[in-house]
């Protein structure tokens, strides 16, 4: 990406500076809450990585066999699997502990169909957790744990 094109990004697109706001919670169903909640998580999750200079390759990818990886970057030569869990209530931190042995297995699954579609290179990968927490009155407050989880931890092998 230019020069320019980082510059206009910086100073047209401010959504990760700004106060959200947050629709009536009551007015939605807990699918369609939980919907919004997840897919601003993933956008902002994919700005933050950006900003950071990470090169997002894919979002949501899902393959036919099954798996599933919220978004899949570069960090310089490495190639990384982020699952993005956002919360709108709660402490920080929380939204981590909801990636367990299952859903671990269904990123690495994900991961494992991404590698089989590039004919299994020689690259370094990654596990990482992103964390968003939007409050309301607040800017959105995003962590990344950088190897939160390796393919040993859950049985199953690259």
């Amino acid at each position: 990406m230019s020069l320019f094109h980082q510059t206009w990004f910086r100073y047209f697109d401010r959504e990760l500076d700004r106060v959200p706001v947050l629709p009536d919670r009551e007015a939605m169903t807990s699918g369609e809450w939980n919907a919004f909640v997840g897919s601003t998580g993933e956008r902002l999750a994919g700005k933050q990585l950006w900003r950071g200079g990470k090169k997002v390759l894919y979002r949501n990818f899902k393959p036919k066999g099954g798996g599933e990886v919220d978004i899949v970057y570069r960090d310089g030569e490495i190639l990384v699997f982020g699952e993005v869990k956002t919360r709108s209530r709660g402490a920080f931190g929380e939204p981590a502990r909801a990636v367990d042995r299952a859903k671990r297995r269904l990123i690495l699954r994900g991961a494992n169909a991404w590698l089989r579609a590039l004919n299994h290179p020689e690259v370094l990968f990654r596990f990482d957790v992103i964390e968003v927490l939007l409050h309301p009155g607040t800017r959105p407050q995003i962590r990344i744990s950088e190897g939160a989880f390796t393919a040993p931890q859950i049985g199953l092998g690259m």
